[in-house]
């Protein structure tokens, strides 16, 4: 099945180098298809490879999935320009009388910025607070993950010792290998991961509600999910292109930061070299497990035009 992406988003002719298929807006309507809905809250400054590395994941799935695009209203963004954002993207409050099956909320470069400081944290907790009746089950993607975390449960990030930035490729053990999001992976799997900051692996298992799936001994929890499945929290990118840690670590190089090489990543540390291409079956099989067991089998075909509150409160058993 196509993914349904705004009509002439950049991300198209990406995709269809890659033999993705995909469909326009424009195209879309004039089927008699009931796609998922899918709001993606892109905070990343590099929006436009972003909204590719998210469609390319959401593509690889037989079922028919439609993305909505919403940017922070309160933010100047100063990496993209404002054409773009104002021919793709959406505001909250152009959205915030919608339902979505599913809602993507996306990573930022702020770890050592305090959640309250962050300069459209009260946007972002208004879109939080909403999404509990307007959006089925939800996925947070780093930050966007620690914020959510944060702002539902009180779990803080802990920075790094010394401020030591967690850059490359790091092996994560399943923990659950039963649950659904897991379904099909290794015991074992890599994800790419670049951040000065974890979680706490004893404050998470204070509330009984969250389960660590998978998680690395040096970078903490990987994957957490709440009980019923409606909150995915992931730590690393697994959306990650082949070569985002490789452009992070030049653009670094170039500023100056001190930024070291990534972990993993490069065949022989030998940044002119090859790249360990070794997260994309495990990452996309994430998206399509995610899209498959807890968002298409489990929201309700009506929900998006149903006033009825009753699915909210649903459990669901871990299989």
């Amino acid at each position: 099945m196509p993914i349904i992406i705004p009509n002439e988003l950049p991300a198209a002719q990406t995709l269809k180098r890659e033999n993705i298929f995909t469909m326009s807006e424009g195209r879309a309507v004039t089927q008699d298809i009931r796609p998922l809905e899918i709001l993606i809250v892109n905070l990343m400054p590099t929006k436009v490879a972003t909204e590719t590395q998210l469609a390319r994941m959401l593509a690889n799935s037989p079922i028919q999935v439609k993305l909505t695009l919403l940017q922070m209203e309160t933010h100047e963004q100063t990496h993209t320009s404002q054409k773009h954002m104002d021919l793709f993207y959406k505001t909250f409050d152009e959205v915030k009388d919608r339902r979505f099956d599913g809602m993507i909320l996306t990573g930022a470069p702020l770890d050592f910025v305090d959640f309250e400081d962050v300069d459209y944290w009260d946007e972002i907790t208004k879109i939080l607070d909403w999404s509990h009746k307007n959006i089925y089950t939800n996925l947070y993607v780093c930050w966007g993950a620690f914020a959510a975390l944060y702002y539902y449960f009180g779990i803080h990030k802990t920075i790094t010792t010394g401020r030591r930035k967690l850059f490359g490729l790091y092996e994560h053990h399943v923990t659950r290998r039963h649950n659904p999001l897991v379904r099909g992976f290794d015991e074992y799997f890599w994800s790419p991961i670049s951040r000065a900051c974890y979680v706490r692996k004893d404050e998470v298992l204070e509330h009984p509600e969250l389960r660590i799936l998978a998680e690395n001994e040096e970078t903490g929890p990987a994957l957490i999910s709440t009980e019923n499945g409606r909150q995915i929290f992931m730590l690393g990118h697994n959306e990650y292109g082949r070569t985002t840690l490789a452009e992070e670590y030049w653009r670094d190089q170039k500023a100056g930061t001190g930024t070291q090489l990534p972990k993993d990543y490069f065949v022989g540390d030998d940044p002119d070299g090859e790249i360990k291409f070794n997260w994309r079956a495990h990452g996309t099989l994430l998206f399509t497990n995610w899209l498959n067991y807890y968002v298409y089998q489990e929201s309700p075909y009506d929900y998006l035009i149903n006033d009825s509150a009753d699915w909210i409160n649903t459990e669901r058993a871990e299989d």
